[in-house]
């Protein structure tokens, strides 16, 4: 049973946004909703336990919903100034008074008193709602920012599993290049010994084995660098074994178009930015609202000996209204709106920014889709010619037709051919990985299913703050024509037929 992973749907551009930031926190949680077997079946298992594994144990996710949850403790704080505040004081202590210059007597006295007041909000500009409404959008943005990283964690844990399955299967085929060079070194050698090989042929036979030893440590070295760095993002060591490169090439748009406008429109990084440039406007705001009076109604009340410094006062109470409005303050408010205000062409140039980078991702990771998925049709026709070339090459050595170089040289374009379609089935795996990633899809297209964390996103929309300066536009890149390529191949000029042997007259 699959599920989305996202609790948000994105609408369109066309409303104008909504939200409600309600602080409603329950625990991060991911479960991997187990789908029907395929031929792939295994190894799509791998991938998404892998990413499961780390979405629930990496420190990045941990932080961001830590960083989600503070901001919902935020929108409380701001809320609290629309309540009243209720404050008690005591205090005791002791007091000299002197009345007049004339009378140089003194009165001396002892005090204490229990005081309790209410302080109730009025009137403050509005700045009290502007500063929910920042803490609002700060709490979406810090929501969409934890789908990003959970987006980009599964990107690295499947990088990171990709990774040690490549390398695997390099290791495999650099231990087969040695098998295949150590055996030409044995045979050469038992040539050698038996006195009808040559010397530098031997030598030229341990070379290259040598140098296949070499690369089956370089192989083995990257192996343990990848498995290291796969414990790092997924926080366990990886299953034993080899998968295949199982390419998560379905449920992809033909049209590359299509890819960018998805990959803008449901992109959290782009909707992070979004509520970013909100909360600024809403803090610029807040700063306007210091140029209004503040009322607040207050209430207080209280008892003791010599209550307030008062002498023989008992009880107090009082009940009043008061204004408090700032006519200057050395031009600081003034300085605060333009200083917001100027944070907010920030955020919407982040905003954009955001955009672009995201549109570029997408239609790199596309295109390397379409690249790679040629470029294995011709690697496989390669490795396919280049194995034959090397049988024929092996046979016609056994019978002395071939040399030991052109041996060695055709065993070493096959390591080189396998290698190379290796990484291209790799690659080609990452590149739809990254591409359902650049669409935020890709953890839903593994099946896994998260818990609802509390923001209500239900009818978000980007509206009037939609991105301004990032066009959808497709990267048109004319490619290589190879029937005019054929065209400009110079024609060989026919070969002489052969003379023919002279014949000796009769006689």
């Amino acid at each position: 049973m699959n599920k989305r992973l996202f609790a948000r749907r994105l609408p369109g551009h066309s409303n104008r946004a909504t939200h409600d930031a309600t602080a409603v926190a329950c625990a991060v949680a991911l479960a991997c909703a187990l789908a029907s077997g395929s031929a792939a079946a295994q190894s799509v298992d791998g991938l998404r336990d892998a990413v499961r594994q780390a979405i629930v144990s990496n420190p990045d996710v941990g932080a961001r919903y830590n960083a989600y949850r503070a901001a919902g403790d935020g929108i409380d704080v701001a809320r609290a100034a629309f309540l009243p505040r209720v404050d008690l004081n005591a205090d005791i202590g002791y007091g000299s008074d002197r009345i007049t210059s004339r009378n140089p007597a003194s009165d001396s006295y002892s005090r204490s008193g229990v005081g309790l007041s209410l302080t109730q909000l009025l009137w403050d500009g509005l700045g009290t709602q502007r500063d929910v409404e920042r803490a609002g959008h700060e709490k979406l943005a810090r929501y969409f920012e934890l789908m990003e990283t959970t987006e980009q964690t599964a990107l690295e844990a499947a990088r990171a599993w990709y990774d040690v399955q490549r390398y695997r299967r390099l290791v495999a085929l650099a231990e087969d290049n040695y098998v295949q060079h150590r055996y030409a070194s044995n045979q050469i050698g038992e040539r050698f010994r038996a006195g009808v090989g040559r010397g530098v042929d031997l030598e030229q036979a341990n070379a290259r084995h040598a140098l296949a030893e070499s690369n089956l440590t370089t192989e083995v070295a990257n192996l343990h660098d990848v498995t290291a760095r796969y414990q790092r993002i997924v926080g366990v060591a990886p299953a034993p074994g080899t998968a295949a490169a199982t390419a998560l090439g379905d449920a992809l748009p033909a049209d590359p178009a299509q890819v960018l406008a998805t990959a803008v429109l449901q992109s959290p990084a782009v909707s992070a930015s979004i509520e970013a440039l909100r909360a600024a406007r809403s803090a610029t705001q807040l700063r306007e609202a210091g140029n209004l009076p503040k009322v607040e109604a207050r209430l207080r009340g209280g008892f003791g000996n010599n209550y307030e410094g008062i002498r023989d006062q008992k009880r107090d109470a009082t009940a009043e209204i008061v204004m408090n409005w700032n006519l200057y303050d050395g031009g600081a408010n003034q300085a605060r709106v333009r200083q917001q205000t100027n944070l907010m062409s920030q955020a919407a140039d982040l905003r954009d920014k955001a955009c672009r980078d995201v549109r570029q991702t997408a239609a790199i990771a596309f295109n390397d889709t379409r690249r790679l998925t040629e470029q294995i049709a011709l690697l496989d026709r390669n490795t396919l010619a280049i194995v034959k070339a090397r049988d024929a090459y092996r046979q016609q050595f056994d019978i002395g037709q071939r040399s030991l170089l052109d041996l060695l040289n055709a065993e070493n374009e096959v390591y080189t051919a396998r290698r190379a379609y290796a990484n291209a089935e790799y690659d080609r795996a990452l590149a739809f990985a990254r591409t359902h990633a650049g669409m935020s899809q890709l953890t839903t297209r593994l099946g896994l299913a998260r818990a609802e964390v509390g923001a209500d996103t239900a009818g978000w929309a980007a509206g009037d703050d939609a991105p301004q300066r990032c066009p959808v536009l497709t990267v048109d890149v004319v490619g290589t024509n190879i029937a005019e390529l054929d065209k400009r191949v110079p024609v060989a000029p026919p070969l002489a037929p052969a003379s023919p042997a002279a014949v000796p007259p009769r006689r």
